[in-house]
């Protein structure tokens, strides 16, 4: 399993980034993919994550309205757009994958099966 994420950064509060993530491997039988993120001295937590066959999504509140997650099942590919960033999300940004059979979609950290190595995201103010 290899999960391939990319396009963090810096930028200014209010701006935006995409985040993706390409999946390889048996990570392409997902049947859920999410972003979760650490920021500095704080536990990693859930951010939103999509069926992987349905599409449906789910998300935190606090990033409800800002953060839209997708994918791309031609390229394999999950994303994040993040828009109207705050400092609060400054974080390195996760993407995981759930493999073993499931019918619904999780929050908690466990239940996702493969991560990816993280990108940095910083938002100043």
């Amino acid at each position: 399993v290899q999960l391939q994420a990319s396009g963090g950064g810096t930028v200014q509060a209010g701006g935006s980034l995409s985040l993706s993530c390409a999946a390889s491997g048996r990570a392409l039988s997902a049947y859920a993919m999410a972003w979760l993120r650490q920021a500095p001295g704080k536990e990693r937590e859930f951010v939103t994550a999509i069926s992987w066959s349905s599409g449906r999504t789910y998300s935190a509140d606090s990033v409800k309205g800002r953060f839209t997650i997708s994918r791309d099942f031609a390229k394999n590919t999950l994303y994040l757009q993040m828009n109207s960033l705050k400092p609060d999300d400054t974080a390195v940004y996760y993407c995981a994958v759930r493999v073993r059979y499931t019918t619904v979609v999780a929050t908690t950290e466990g239940w996702y099966d493969y991560w990816g190595q993280g990108t940095e995201v910083t938002v100043s103010s």
